[in-house]
């Protein structure tokens, strides 16, 4: 299962049914681009810390970006983004779950249900 930004941000926040959801999967994954987005939000060296130590002490697994997530989040961008106004950043973390063939976890449906191939588990605070 790999967890889009806003689970962490959850978690962050205290919320008990997104830390039993991460805590009860057996492989936890994130993309690239949701480990940056978490350090980006950090507003000093403290939060950048506590961020790479969740990461490194509840044993995720940082999906790099590869030239085909890279290609495949491109055509979701040509595809979705005059319609849907899809993100970069959710385009490649879609791409990401797609090519490693993995279930995306989000609370925010409504960025990803358009993306056809995306197996979407919508969490519900």
């Amino acid at each position: 299962m790999i967890f889009d930004t806003d689970i962490f941000i959850w978690v962050q926040r205290g919320n008990q049914k997104a830390s039993r959801l991460m805590e009860k999967a057996e492989y936890k994954y994130l993309s690239i681009q949701t480990y940056m987005e978490l350090l980006q939000c950090s507003k000093n060296k403290t939060q950048h810390k506590y961020v790479k130590d969740f990461i490194s002490s509840f044993n995720f697994m940082v999906l790099p970006l590869t030239e085909n997530i890279g290609h495949r989040a491109l055509i979701y961008i040509e595809e979705y983004t005059l319609s849907s106004g899809l993100r970069a950043g959710d385009a490649i973390i879609a791409a990401t779950a797609i090519e490693n063939n993995m279930t995306l976890v989000s609370s925010n449906a409504k960025h990803f249900r358009i993306i056809k191939d995306l197996k979407l588990k919508v969490f519900k605070p």
